[in-house]
């Protein structure tokens, strides 16, 4: 007889197998929260410091900022060299009004020989003897020329400028600057100790010092006699940052002196042009 016939188990019944009791609403444990992915989590300081760095730089944007500095950079030399090479900055008020009263001078000039050379038109247009109206205009013309290329003595009124160079600083640009200074302010005849200046005279230094003018050498002290009108000739000279400041940082001695009457006897000869010819008919 089997173990299962036997009768301490015959009247013997399985039970059924044990089922969990489901837990209740309020007894479910609770489930941890998944994590937080890493943007999620960061407050809004912290999106914008990882939004901006590391920086992400396209090509474009790069081209951009690079045309930017460029551009920047060159507005910031262009001021620095301006505000450098002023002349004007830090003067006083009574020398700017010195040089808006000498660019008054020089307008009134050009305006006075603009109408010179309309009465002559209209009186050769007028006049009832043409022959000698053009006659007369003509001599008083080549006077005029005969005085700018340094053909004929002229004399007028105007300044001197004695220029002393102990320790020969001076350089031919420095007197050509002169020259070219007085110019602008109206000079018609200008002489250097001995040596006539005309549209075409050059300078240049000198072995062992001094200044050579049109090739012919000139040693201090150096000699302006200028015929020009002497209230405009005087304050071009002596503007800030002028002649006689540059002549002075070289520690030159320089004196302007005006006067009524002013010589200018050196001639120069008179030079035929080797290929120029008048073009008139």
């Amino acid at each position: 007889m089997s173990a299962e016939e036997k009768p301490e188990h015959r009247h013997r019944k399985e039970l059924p197998a044990e089922v969990p009791n489901e837990p209740k609403a309020s007894e479910t444990p609770e489930t941890p929260a998944p994590p937080v992915s890493g943007a999620q989590g960061l407050t809004g300081r912290q999106r914008l410091v990882k939004g901006l760095w590391p920086p992400r730089v396209t090509r474009p944007q790069l081209i951009v900022a690079l045309l930017l500095f460029v551009l920047g950079l060159g507005l910031a030399i262009q001021v620095r060299s301006n505000n450098d090479s002023s002349a004007l900055r830090g003067a006083r008020q009574e020398d700017l009004v010195r040089i808006l009263d000498e660019l008054d001078d020089r307008t009134q000039r050009l305006e006075e020989e603009k109408r010179s050379l309309e009465e002559q038109r209209t009186g050769l247009e007028n006049s009832s003897d043409q022959a000698e109206e053009a006659r007369k205009q003509t001599v008083e013309r080549e006077r005029q020329l005969g005085i700018l290329a340094g053909t004929v003595a002229a004399q007028g009124p105007g300044i001197t400028l004695a220029i002393e160079d102990k320790k020969g600083a001076i350089e031919a640009d420095t007197l050509l600057d002169a020259i070219q200074e007085l110019r602008a302010a109206g000079a018609e005849a200008i002489q250097i100790n001995d040596v006539r200046v005309v549209a075409s005279t050059h300078l240049s230094d000198a072995d062992g010092g001094g200044v050579r003018v049109d090739g012919r050498k000139v040693d201090e002290p150096y000699l302006f006699k200028v015929i020009g009108k002497p209230q405009d000739l005087e304050p071009a000279l002596n503007i800030p940052g002028g002649v006689v400041q540059t002549l002075e940082k070289e520690q030159a001695t320089v004196t302007v002196t005006r006067s009524e009457k002013i010589v200018v006897s050196a001639l120069r000869p008179a030079k035929r042009p080797d290929y120029a010819r008048s073009s008139s008919q």
